[in-house]
């Protein structure tokens, strides 16, 4: 490998190239220049830094190419910071409709309270007391899918030379069940709790909250909604369908039309795409409203914004509205969401199930009783 020097079209500057040799796509650009006639001391330091720079910089490209095909990696190839791998995974790896990836690397900064980690500081026993702090602060199988994309993460940087043996080796990514059942609104409930007009100072929350009722989507997804992202009764979601990768569509509930009308005949302006649905709070004063509308409603339940997902699901599944197409409505790609988690864990009516039992149009003698 050769350093190729050449002129800038003023002739001021010299640009330096890898030349690797005379194919298409051989020549390289460095990112490094010298001054042609350095007219005072900067310059000529520009130069002597940019020369050192470069003497390093070629003999790590020349270990790099006699590496090939050895299994040898150069230490010039790893991050000091093991954060900085970590970013650059999360970075290279994250999908629109898949937030763990991203969700968990801010989770381990937050933890580990550094901004600067050595490769060889990611130890197991520092692995097992992430994965214990993912289950002491996280429900459900939050902790497990936030575990296993650490755990991917970690077999890549094993895979590159970061590690001899992967840390996670031997420690599993495991779910954290919740120890209550989350509560949804039953049909009665659903209908006192749109029955009544909000107060102005709440109204905005409680009908981003009936929006999500009739459509099933996720609180966040609520916050960041777009008017671009609508069309009439269509909804143009963030998820991508798994097959043909372009994103899933929902025909709106006229409810929610009904809602997102209202709410342009409020802003009467001209409204931009980028321009959010709803002007929303945090999330924990969100909880709060929610929480208080519904006591408010005679509701004695836990209503939070996760409650509209759940009802959603639960609700179409009484009306026989088979998983496959709830699953779909939700935005998942399998059934096993809706069968473990957006279900019933109560029944409706038990009496109503029991009888179900099959019975004699006459009863035998011996089972009957009577008073």
């Amino acid at each position: 490998m050769k350093i190729v020097r050449q002129k800038s079209p003023n002739g001021k500057k010299i640009y330096l190239y890898y030349d690797y040799g005379r194919a298409k796509g051989d020549r390289v650009k460095t990112g490094m220049f010298l001054y042609a006639r350095p007219a005072n001391a900067v310059e000529k330091q520009h130069n002597k830094q940019t020369a050192d720079l470069l003497l390093v910089k070629q003999g790590q490209q020349v270990l790099e190419q006699q590496a090939i095909g050895t299994g040898y990696i150069p230490e010039h190839r790893f991050k000091t910071n093991f954060l900085d791998y970590y970013s650059d995974f999360v970075e290279n790896n994250k999908r629109d409709n898949n937030r763990h990836l991203g969700c968990c690397f801010s989770k381990f900064k937050t933890w580990t309270k550094r901004s600067r980690l050595a490769p060889i500081e990611i130890t197991y026993d520092l692995c097992f007391r992430f994965r214990r702090h993912l289950l002491d602060t996280l429900k459900g199988e939050t902790p497990q899918n936030y575990f296993a994309t650490f755990k991917r993460m970690l077999e890549s940087a094993t895979r590159e030379g970061y590690f001899k043996i992967c840390p996670t080796d031997n420690i599993p990514a495991t779910k954290n069940p919740s120890e209550n059942l989350p509560d949804f609104l039953e049909v009665d409930e659903f209908l006192r709790f749109i029955a009544a007009p909000p107060p102005p100072q709440i109204q905005e929350t409680i009908e981003a909250f009936i929006f999500a009722l009739y459509t099933g989507v996720r609180w966040c997804d609520v916050e960041n909604l777009q008017w671009g992202e609508i069309n009439g009764f269509k909804y143009t979601t963030r998820m991508l369908q798994a097959k043909t990768k372009q994103p899933v569509i929902l025909h709106l509930h006229h409810v929610a039309t009904a809602l997102l009308r209202k709410r342009r005949q409020y802003l009467g302006e001209t409204i931009l795409p980028a321009k959010k649905v709803f002007n929303l709070p945090s999330h924990k004063a969100a909880i709060d409203v929610i929480k208080d509308w519904a006591k408010k409603r005679g509701i004695i339940k836990n209503v939070t914004p996760k409650t509209a997902r759940l009802t959603y699901s639960i609700l179409l599944q009484d009306k026989s509205v088979d998983t496959s197409t709830v699953a779909y409505l939700l935005g998942h790609t399998t059934t096993k969401q809706v069968s473990e988690i957006y279900k019933r864990h109560r029944p409706k009516n038990q009496m109503e199930s029991v009888n179900n039992l099959p019975i004699p149009d006459v009863l035998p003698d011996y089972l009957r009783f009577t008073e």
